[in-house]
């Protein structure tokens, strides 16, 4: 059985491969259109699902709390980021550069979460945790 880290980067997998489908997309608006609709999708089911079934329970440890706020705190500037995409023409170069830095907004989210966040989680978290917020996680995202 899945555990919670392996939901989530599965998730950061899929995050990932949009965000690069995206920018490899040049004058293709129709598919610029359908990888972002996809992608801002992905963005927003995960952090609502994570923030449930990942850091809701982690912050209540005095060991993961700090932790717990500051993913949240990235998850509403990355928010932040898809409404000036959703605010811009996706033709123009400014979509673009927005893009670019949402692409680095969520690489650095991603990153600290699986270098970091994990490791600690580990800590806090037991194996039937584990694989109960796996569960959960899944069956949000679904």
């Amino acid at each position: 059985m899945k555990n919670i880290f392996d939901v989530l980067k599965d998730s950061h997998e899929k995050q990932r491969l949009l965000m690069d489908a995206i920018l490899q997309t040049s004058g293709d608006t129709q598919a610029r259109q359908e990888f972002y609709s996809n992608l801002k999708e992905e963005l927003t089911k995960h952090a609502v699902a994570e923030e449930r079934h990942f850091y809701a329970p982690l912050i209540e440890s005095d060991q993961s709390v700090d932790m717990t706020r500051h993913g949240i705190a990235e998850h509403h500037g990355i928010d932040k980021v898809l409404a000036q995409l959703d605010d811009t023409e996706m033709s123009s170069p400014t979509w673009l550069t927005l893009m670019k830095t949402l692409k680095h907004k969520v690489e650095h989210h991603l990153e600290e979460e699986e270098q970091h966040f994990f490791q600690t989680a580990g800590k806090v978290l037991d194996s039937d945790q584990k694989e109960t917020l796996a569960l959960k996680y899944e069956q949000e995202m679904a």
